[in-house]
């Protein structure tokens, strides 16, 4: 008797908007040498101990979820992931501010200026 093991695609933990595939491309068309990709990671900082930090990445590490998008390679730092699952990251400009907007329903709260996040 043969087992059949069936595998199906799993939906990323993050879900990037067009705007935010977008800037991706942006940021990787003019990334420094070396640079693989942009990752994301939630580092314990500000006052309500979580924030979200989007840099270059050079290489890649073990657990990191990858995401391919048209303009280049996304990542998710693997010790953050429990904390992102479901979100939505978006690309938002306006008069006075640009910059990644996270819809987190993980987020249980937030500090008053929005830097940081609890879980």
């Amino acid at each position: 008797m043969t087992i059949e093991t069936k595998t199906r695609a799993r939906p990323a933990a993050v879900i990037l908007t067009p705007n935010a595939e977008a800037r991706i491309a942006e940021l990787m068309a003019g990334a420094p040498e070396g640079a693989i990709g942009v990752k994301l990671s939630t580092p314990r900082r500000g006052c309500s101990g979580l924030a979200y930090s989007v840099d270059y990445v050079t290489e890649e590490t073990r657990f990191d979820e990858k995401i391919e998008t048209p303009g280049g390679t996304f990542y998710i730092d693997g010790g953050s992931v429990l904390y992102l699952v479901g979100s939505t990251m978006d690309w938002v400009e306006d008069d006075f501010t640009a910059g990644f907007v996270f819809n987190n329903p993980n987020a249980k709260g937030s500090c008053g200026c929005g830097e940081s996040f609890t879980v």
